[in-house]
């Protein structure tokens, strides 16, 4: 029988649980897991005195009402450990519950007087009545308990009560007066997309084959084939609504739009609709649905890009006007005062009527997710208030914990941490500017560093409408081929924006942003075209399919080339039975370079083994260790980046 345990609230109780792992400020934002993986959890468990310690882990996922258990182990000073595994994705608490084992106790007392020959009469009797108390749940266990001290009883040997099978029998038989239990401290566990994937956005307004004809979702569902080829499992949509047209954007974002301009996806809302719409020109909702579900035949999933912002014309202005900015003279605030954007209208989250606003920014969410949608994108999150977007993310895995949100942020470091920890499942981050093997070690260093892992799960896109990179501007192949590389490998998730496979890089002259940008125009590519790195795309998420140290981010180290130009890394499965090496080229030049393995070993606990040889997994050839190492030569002009999985 189990007594109620107290909380652990302060260092006056009878037991102290500290420097407990994993948590998130103190347990004030939840870790982040996958599901069907072991969580380790770790605590300092102590108290006065010489009593023996019995400590449990106990979980349970939210609305569920019974506390599973599951022991935990004293490792060394102090130092407990235990581990649950989360069977559905969602979220779950855990805390850490201990008490004073009796019966342990009073048998260390024993062995210790039995040592120095004292008169143990009393001490066996106390030991025997500790029996007579016991109050098993498991018949085995009462079994047991009863035979022994029937033994005693009848004989007067001590030894019946120091049998092995007594003391297993009485771990989890005894009354636990002084049980205390930690704080509750929160996880989410996501499903496996969270993890890993490979990301591919495209305006779906700029996927048919007729110059300057606006596409439909049906033109999307036949390019579909083409991306699936490629490899990639994620295809991310820009926004599908209603375009509005006052202030409607020319090409490359002018003031004034011509006849036949489309106008920005990011300026949703028209009389055809708002958030929850289909853009007339696109097609229907039941062309929509069909195109999630060609998706999902492909292996693929769809993310809708999610802007909170309005154009002029959405219904929402007239119908809730109390919703939106306004200035001194009554007259509608523009969100003029971000890249030049009068086509759109921000929300006053501060309005009299803030709880409807909330409410219907959640609705669309679910209206999406309702549609087969279990990704969405989050444009800018940084814009509106951290507690909506708290209370958002749980609201809608509340209705569907499968549901997978991307911080759309490249904001303060410390801020994208706060919308991480907030509840984003993946965040962009600052891959997109590093270059240099310094920048780009201290970068992933960061991210896999504690406490970052356990909340901070980054996305690597090597591009995006809104940023082309000072570094792809000069068209090299070499230099896409190698950012594409880095991204791949170093993330378990990365992303490209299309036009990347064909080396779009034509900049506005100065800037980080594409000439004839996509988001101001349709654009109808030639997918064929010469020079495009299809075949390598296709070759890299092959490799990353079929190697699971590539399917994670954390389990990283980087080895030190003492070519500068050229960076080195081992990933690890988490089981340990795949390890990859990999080496990239950061510059055009031919690198000759040592590639040091000697401390490298593959396979799962004892049967630990070191690095013999590599397999170059794109040309098949195998190279023996020799000294601890082998020697590699990097054509960047052919390929920027030799990945090599370690045979033992």
């Amino acid at each position: 029988m189990t007594k109620t345990a107290r909380p652990v609230e302060s260092a006056s109780g009878t037991f102290h649980i500290t420097d407990v792992y994993p948590s998130v400020d103190c347990g004030r934002f939840p870790v982040k897991r996958i599901v069907g993986e072991p969580v380790e959890v770790w605590a300092d468990i102590y108290r006065g005195g010489h009593h023996v310690i019995a400590a449990a882990l106990v979980w349970r996922r939210e609305g569920d009402e019974q506390w599973r258990h599951a022991p935990m182990k004293l490792h060394s000073d102090d130092r407990w450990g235990g581990r649950f595994v989360p069977d559905r994705p969602g979220r779950y608490t855990f805390a850490i519950e201990a008490w004073t084992d009796e019966f342990a106790s009073w048998r260390q007392r024993f062995e210790q007087r039995q040592k120095s020959g004292s008169d143990l009469t009393l001490d066996a009797i106390e030991g025997a009545g500790l029996l007579t108390q016991a109050q098993a749940r498991d018949p085995a266990a009462a079994a047991v308990i009863v035979r022994q001290c029937e033994i005693y009883l009848q004989t007067g040997e001590a030894g019946a009560l120091l049998a092995p099978e007594l003391e297993a029998a009485m771990a989890g038989s005894q009354f636990r007066p002084d049980l205390a239990r930690s704080q509750l401290f929160p996880l989410v566990a996501d499903r496996p997309r969270a993890r890993y994937g490979a990301w591919y956005q495209m305006f779906p307004r700029s996927q048919g084959k007729v110059p300057e004809a606006h596409a439909t979702l049906r033109d999307c569902i036949a390019r579909l084939p083409d991306i699936a080829a490629m490899g990639f499992d994620v295809v991310l949509l820009t926004p599908i609504h209603p375009i509005g047209r006052t202030h409607r954007k020319g090409r490359n974002n002018s003031a004034t739009a011509r006849p036949g301009d489309p106008g920005s996806p990011y300026a949703i809302g028209s009389a055809d609709g708002g958030h929850d719409a289909v853009h007339p020109e696109l097609g229907t909702m039941e062309d929509f649905r069909a195109f999630v579900a060609a998706c999902r035949t492909q292996g693929m999933e769809v993310a809708l890009d999610f802007a909170v912002q309005c154009s002029p014309d959405h219904p929402w202005l007239k119908r809730h006007p109390q919703w939106f900015k306004r200035r001194p003279d009554g007259s509608m605030r523009l969100a003029d005062d971000r890249a030049r954007r009068d086509d759109a209208v921000d929300f006053d989250f501060a309005n009299e009527d803030a709880a409807a606003l909330w409410q219907a920014l959640r609705d669309v969410v679910l209206f999406w997710a309702d549609q087969g949608v279990r990704i969405f994108r989050i444009d800018n999150p940084h814009g509106q208030p951290l507690g909506f977007w708290e209370w958002l993310i749980r609201e809608v895995q509340r209705h569907d914990p499968e549901v997978v949100f991307l911080a759309g942020a490249f904001m303060r470091p410390k801020l994208m941490n706060g919308l991480a920890k907030l509840g984003f499942t993946q965040s962009y981050t600052y891959f997109t500017w590093r270059t240099l093997r310094c920048e780009l070690e201290q970068h992933v260093g960061e991210l896999i560093s504690y406490p970052e892992r356990d909340f901070f799960r980054p996305n690597f896109f090597v591009n995006t409408p809104d940023i082309l990179p000072f570094h792809l501007q000069s068209g090299e192949s070499w230099m896409f081929k190698s950012r594409l590389a880095l991204a791949a490998t170093l993330s378990s998730n990365y992303g490209i924006y299309s036009g990347f496979e064909l080396l779009e890089h034509a900049p506005v002259p100065g800037r980080e942003e594409y000439l004839n940008a996509e988001t101001y125009e349709i654009r109808v590519r030639d997918w064929e075209r010469p020079g495009n790195i299809r075949s390598y795309v296709a070759a890299l998420n092959r490799i990353r399919r079929g190697n699971s140290a590539l399917q994670q981010t954390s389990n990283l180290r980087f080895i030190g080339i003492e070519d500068g130009n050229v960076i080195g890394f081992v990933k690890e499965a988490l089981d340990q039975t795949n390890v990859i090496a990999a080496v990239i080229a950061l510059s055009a030049d031919v690198h000759d370079i040592w590639l040091p393995l000697g401390d490298t070993k593959v396979g799962p606990g004892d049967a630990r083994r070191s690095v013999a040889a590599v397999e170059d997994l794109v040309t098949g050839e195998r190279h023996a260790l020799e000294w601890g190492g082998v020697r590699l030569r990097i054509d960047p002009e052919r390929d920027p980046a030799r990945l090599l999985r370690c045979v033992a």
